[in-house]
C-alpha cells in the first residue's frame, strides 16, 4: 500500500498543475504524454505544502543525520528554504539551507552561494523538482565539491520520470553509479499512474485508457531498463 502522503502528494501535484496529461516537448526532444513542473507552485499554502511532502520524502529515504539541504538555482531555491522550514515544524529539526547563484557575486556577501556557508565535514541533501538526464547535478556537484570537503547524503527529487537518461538506464541510476550517492523521488511516475488510472479527482480523470495508452507507448521507446 502506498504511503498516505505519497497519495496526497500525487493529488497535490494534480490540483496545483505541476503535474499535466497532454503532449510536451521535453529539453531533450522527446515527446511526452506528461509534464512536470515545480514553477506552478506559486502561492505560500502550496510552497508550505510542498515542503511538508519533501521533508517527509527526506526522512524516510535518508533519516535526519544531515546538516544542509541544497538547492541548485533557480528553482531550487524555494525548494530548499520550504523543505527546511518543514523539517524544522514536523520533525523539530533544524538543518541550513544553502543554493548557489548563477554568478558569482563579488561585493557585501561575496561568493557564489547563497544561504549557509558549506563547511568541511558538512553532510548534505541535494533539492530538485525533476531529474531527467542528471545535467544539473554535473553542474552542481563541482561546486558543493568546490566550496568546502562535504559528504552529499542523496538526492531528493519530487517525481522520478523512470526514463532513460543518457544511456539506459534512469537518470536516478546513472546519478547513484557515477557520483557513488543515493537519489531518490517523493513519488515515481509508475506510483502516480497506479494511483491516477481510471480514479476520479474532484471528478475528473486524468488518466483514462487513451492517456494510459499514451504512457504505455512512451515508455515502451523510452522507460529505463
Amino acid at each position: 500500500m502506498m504511503e498516505q502522503y505519497k497519495q496526497d502528494f500525487i493529488q497535490f501535484m494534480v490540483d496545483s498543475q505541476a503535474l499535466q496529461f497532454g503532449e510536451f516537448t521535453l529539453k531533450s526532444g522527446r515527446k511526452s504524454p506528461f509534464f512536470m513542473n515545480a514553477g506552478a507552485y506559486v502561492t505560500g499554502t502550496q510552497l508550505e505544502k510542498l515542503g511538508e511532502y519533501y521533508a517527509r520524502a527526506i526522512h524516510d529515504n535518508y533519516g535526519l543525520d544531515f546538516d544542509v539541504l541544497f538547492g541548485p538555482a533557480y528553482k531550487g531555491i524555494p525548494l530548499s528554504v520550504a523543505a527546511a522550514m518543514a523539517l524544522s515544524r514536523i520533525y523539530d529539526r533544524d538543518v541550513r539551507y544553502c543554493s548557489n547563484r548563477k554568478e558569482e557575486k563579488d561585493h557585501g556577501d561575496t561568493g557564489i552561494l547563497l544561504g549557509s556557508k558549506l563547511r568541511d565535514g558538512d553532510r548534505v541533501v541535494i533539492i530538485e523538482d525533476v531529474t531527467t538526464s542528471g545535467k544539473s547535478i554535473e553542474e552542481t556537484f563541482p561546486i558543493l565539491k568546490a566550496q568546502a570537503d562535504v559528504e552529499i547524503v542523496g538526492l531528493m527529487v519530487s517525481l522520478n520520470r523512470m526514463e532513460r537518461g543518457r544511456g539506459e538506464k534512469s537518470a536516478l541510476c546513472e546519478i547513484r553509479e557515477e557520483y557513488g550517492f543515493d537519489a531518490n523521488a517523493i513519488v515515481t511516475m509508475e506510483e502516480v499512474v497506479d494511483y491516477l488510472y481510471n480514479r476520479p479527482c474532484h471528478g475528473k480523470i486524468y488518466i483514462d485508457d487513451e492517456c494510459k495508452a499514451r504512457i504505455d507507448a512512451y515508455y515502451e521507446q523510452y522507460g529505463a531498463r
